[in-house]
């Protein structure tokens, strides 16, 4: 059996794009060529289809995380007992090889998030403290403030339009199905701070990286103290930054704001992984990833509380199979993804060594999964014609060759393994995403077990077969 070489590669982000993928042209006037699978096999995925269909295990695990555990702050003694909680419902579903593989993080918590609009008129602010944000001087500070509708406004400014004040980011995100809107509108979170310091800024506000207008700052984290940057930002609410703009737009107009940061080294953090062992090749991988962390001021019930849930559950329906499959599936429950992609790190730098086949990740709510993506080279996409296939009773339709996998593989995936997308259905995530509205009723359970059973067919296809899967060069 040939399987790719892997080397580790470090430097994965949410961010982080993939590569330029090799683009495949198809003969529209004929149907693409698909490897074939057998008889048992496809009675066994009409098996875990049907099954998965039919079972409400991703909500009870989902539903459990939430109100057993809650929000799961990176490096606070919460995301500690979801580790304890995860490995107890791994155990119960009878998976083997579970384990914490530890490692530690920079921890940061935000106190205090108070910001509002002095003088004449005031007005509270609903904020949240970026995270990683420095606490501002003791007290707070005050200044005037300069609205810019873009980074690009902002890095075009004059070091004076700047000095002194609070740079106001006022930049919309667009709402889309796949989520894209999401790149483009979330790089003024890492990059405010560290051109806005440079420019003699002393504090940095965004429009929430988000599509609802709603008065809910999103949370998020930022790359800008490994750029050297020190200076406090925060995320205004849509509805909290249209108000500033309206005041920007008549005159002068001054904000205090005051945070307060807690910011510690070497937090403890960590991966809880557990397998299904392969009955003819165990040493082969196939990864299923989600992570565990969340932002705490929701439930941490959408991201990614039901990414665990629906790996785990779909893992589960395959272990209840009368025979494993030929390879081993791996679950990996990632730990610190939120503050920076810890986890996905961590699990790179410990099995890019191991040979891993496939891998995914589950990361962007509970919609419905409507398209499958690949990122296979040339001799392998048709084993990805072969999966959409049995992935199309469920209404997922063929996607391209551009998988990114998630933010948890990235560091795999620029080793050299081949990842997927099982994209979803992300219309409404952005309106939820990093809230205080992020919580267990945001989840339909007819989405959650189409979810199940996209992931229960694509896990086993590729876990009880023979194909050699190749990415990209």
């Amino acid at each position: 059996m040939i399987v790719a070489t892997l080397v580790f590669a470090s430097g994965a982000s949410a961010q982080q794009q993939p590569p330029p993928a090799t683009q495949v042209a198809v003969n529209p006037q004929a149907p693409p060529a698909a490897a074939p699978i057998s008889a048992e096999q496809q009675r066994t995925v009409e098996r875990l289809r049907n099954a998965a269909l039919e079972s409400d295990l991703a909500w009870e695990i989902v539903e459990d995380l939430v109100t057993e555990i809650g929000p799961r702050l990176a490096g606070s003694e919460a995301e500690s007992r979801a580790r304890a909680w995860a490995v107890a419902m791994l155990r119960e579903n009878r998976f083997s090889n579970i384990r914490i593989e530890p490692f530690t993080i920079p921890y940061w918590d935000a106190l205090r998030e108070e910001a509002s609009i002095v003088g004449a008129a005031p007005q509270q602010l609903v904020i949240a403290a970026l995270g990683g944000s420095p606490s501002t001087p003791t007290g707070g500070l005050e200044a005037e403030v300069v609205r810019f509708p873009d980074m690009a406004a902002l890095e075009a400014a004059s070091n004076a339009a700047v000095a002194g004040r609070i740079v106001f980011i006022d930049e919309r995100m667009g709402r889309t199905q796949d989520g894209s809107g999401y790149g483009a509108a979330v790089a003024k979170r890492g990059r405010c701070a560290p051109v806005a310091q440079a420019k003699g800024a002393v504090a940095c506000l965004i429009r929430s990286v988000c599509t609802d207008p709603h008065r809910f700052a999103h949370q998020g984290g930022s790359s800008r103290q490994a750029l050297g940057a020190s200076l406090p930002a925060a995320a205004l609410s849509p509805a909290d930054a249209d108000l500033l703009a309206r005041r920007i737009a008549r005159g002068s107009t001054r904000v205090r704001l005051n945070i307060e940061a807690d910011i510690r080294e070497n937090a403890p953090s960590g991966n809880v992984i557990a397998e299904i062992r392969g009955r003819e090749r165990p040493e082969e991988i196939v990864l299923l990833a989600a992570h565990l962390d969340s932002w705490d001021t929701g439930q941490g019930a959408v991201d990614d509380g039901a990414g665990v849930a629906i790996i785990t559950a779909a893992a589960r329906l395959i272990r209840d199979l009368p025979r494993r499959p030929r390879r081993t599936i791996r679950i990996l429950l990632a730990g610190a993804e939120e503050n920076g992609v810890h986890g996905g790190a961590a699990y790179a730098r410990a099995h890019s060594s191991e040979p891993h086949i496939v891998g995914a990740e589950s990361d962007f709510g509970a919609g419905r999964i409507y398209r499958f993506r690949t990122r296979f080279a040339e001799q392998a996409l048709p084993y990805g014609r072969a999966i959409q296939r049995q992935l199309a009773p469920l209404g997922i339709i063929a996607g391209d060759n551009a998988a990114s996998g998630g933010a948890d593989t990235g560091d795999m995936r620029t080793a050299g393994m081949p990842v997927v997308d099982l994209a979803q259905d992300g219309l409404d995530y952005f309106d939820y995403h990093h809230t205080p509205n992020d919580t267990l009723d945001k989840i339909d359970p007819e989405a959650l077990r189409q979810n199940v059973a996209a992931w229960a067919v694509f896990a086993y296809l590729v876990a009880d077969s023979d194909w050699v899967f190749t990415a990209p060069q």
